[in-house]
């Protein structure tokens, strides 16, 4: 018996293996692919996860981080600066999602994991001490990264609530004609995004697809092509075509009993602002040390509750901001106006600064019990009796991490061994700060010294 299976080996999968694998978990993923994807519908890797990778020594292995500014979009209107609201790390990070998934097969195969491919999981039974899986495999737990039409989700009996689709949506790599602008472009008719590389992608807002599961032909795809764009648009050598929605839908809960879900078993919506991976591989992180510290006896009462308390919320409000993106961006006429003046609006500093944290993940805080707490951590340089080191060091084996930067030998004690202590001096306005696996402040020291033993108590053995 595995300690955890987790069903479906995308990047959050793999990722989520890894998590688990790094903290000595034995941990199987079963994925229904003989062989892994070669195509990515996704690319774009943002501040916040970019911070999380780093933390665990996989931030340049896995793309091509952009510091400094990077003009980005809201439904299509280019006028955010990622860069304003990174303070320091990568804006960005461009990592294609079959990349990204290799990058996490890997390191969670050299940490120990088993990968079992061409294994289609479509039931599961849940009993008092184990779950058994329709393939046969048995674990302790079960997590459900499977996708939006997760086996996992429906077997555990979790509803997917939301709203359905409205807009039909196809893409694929072609060969396009020389001249064909690239980029974002809204016609009275829908949309038209030309990437690099000769992929074409249309959101047709005439309504959803009859038949999500009919295959994508060229012709379709260059008939809907042309009737938004307008004019003729030669196509040829078609690869990797696929069809999809804007149904926006999350799990009621991200928990039934010892099953789980995570990313798109999880939540689901359209792509605008690419948030939808970013989200998923933020929920591997939070969950991984959560699940390892159940695995392994370590985690206080109601450890493994706090996953769901603390990423539904967040997928809820990306769910959100993404249903008024494509709100926006209606291709009727009708819209123009409210188009123009939130173009206008996005030029004030306090509008790009609230959707550029948003759209990035890093105005991410979690609710962790301690006022002044829950923020992601920045990367401190502590000046150690045995030299400088980093946080992001500090944080590559996901451990408790407790940082004393004023002598506070009475807090130490305190922590005891439920944390990693590390005494020296950092350019930061605390005296002390106690830090989760996943990067997040748990505790400051301008919570007072009496709520540390609380803090503690709800996160760590």
């Amino acid at each position: 018996m595995f300690d955890v299976a987790v069903v479906g080996g995308g990047p959050v999968g793999m990722l989520l293996a890894a998590e688990l694998a790094l903290q000595e978990v034995d941990v199987v993923v079963v994925e229904r692919r003989a062989v892994p994807l070669t195509e990515s519908k996704a690319g774009t890797l943002h501040a916040r996860t970019a911070q999380s990778l780093d933390r665990r020594g996989l931030l340049t292995a896995v793309g091509h981080p952009t510091w400094g500014s990077v003009r980005f979009h809201f439904s299509g209107m280019f006028g955010l600066d990622l860069g304003a609201v990174t303070h320091g790390g990568p804006s960005i990070v461009g990592s294609p999602q079959a990349w990204a998934e290799h990058v996490f097969a890997e390191r969670a195969q050299a940490l120990g994991a088993t990968i079992m491919r061409g294994q289609e999981v479509t039931g599961l039974d849940q009993r008092d001490d184990h779950v058994l899986l329709s393939n046969g495999v048995t674990a302790r737990y079960v997590v459900g990264a499977d996708g939006a039409r997760s086996a996992v989700r429906k077997a555990a009996g979790i509803p997917f609530d939301g709203t359905g689709a409205r807009v039909a949506a196809l893409m694929g790599e072609v060969r396009l004609p020389p001249g064909l602008p690239g980029g974002y472009h809204r016609t009275p008719r829908g949309w038209l995004i030309v990437w690099p590389g000769g992929r074409i992608t249309t959101y047709d807002f005439r309504g959803p697809h009859a038949d999500r599961e009919a295959p994508v032909t060229l012709e379709e795809l260059q008939e809907v092509a042309e009737y938004i764009a307008g004019f003729p648009i030669p196509m040829s050598d078609p690869r990797s075509l696929t069809r999809y929605g804007d149904a926006a839908l999350q799990a009621r809960a991200y928990r039934s009993g010892r099953v789980l879900l995570a990313g798109d078993a999880a939540h689901v919506h359209f792509p605008w602002g690419g948030q939808g991976l970013n989200t998923g591989l933020e929920d591997a992180v939070n969950l991984g040390w959560k699940l390892a510290a159940q695995v392994k006896g370590r985690a206080p009462d109601g450890l493994l509750d706090t996953y769901h308390a603390e990423r539904h919320p967040v997928a809820a409000r990306v769910l959100w901001n993404v249903r008024a993106q494509n709100a926006l961006a209606d291709p009727d006429p009708r819209m123009d106006p409210l188009r123009e003046l939130f173009a206008e609006l996005m030029r004030f500093d306090e509008v790009n600064t609230y959707l550029s944290g948003m759209i990035s993940g890093v105005d991410t805080v979690y609710d962790v019990g301690v006022p002044g707490a829950g923020w992601m951590a920045p990367d401190l340089t502590v000046t150690t009796d045995r030299g400088q080191v980093t946080l992001v060091e500090l944080l590559r084996a996901a451990r408790p991490l407790f940082l004393d930067l004023d002598g506070r030998s009475d807090l130490v004690r305190a922590v005891g061994t439920r944390a990693r202590v590390v005494s020296g001096k950092a350019d930061s306005p605390f005296q002390a700060l106690l830090v989760r696996p996943d990067g997040y402040v748990a505790w400051t020291s301008e919570a007072g010294d009496e709520t540390l033993r609380g803090a503690l108590d709800r996160w760590f053995l």
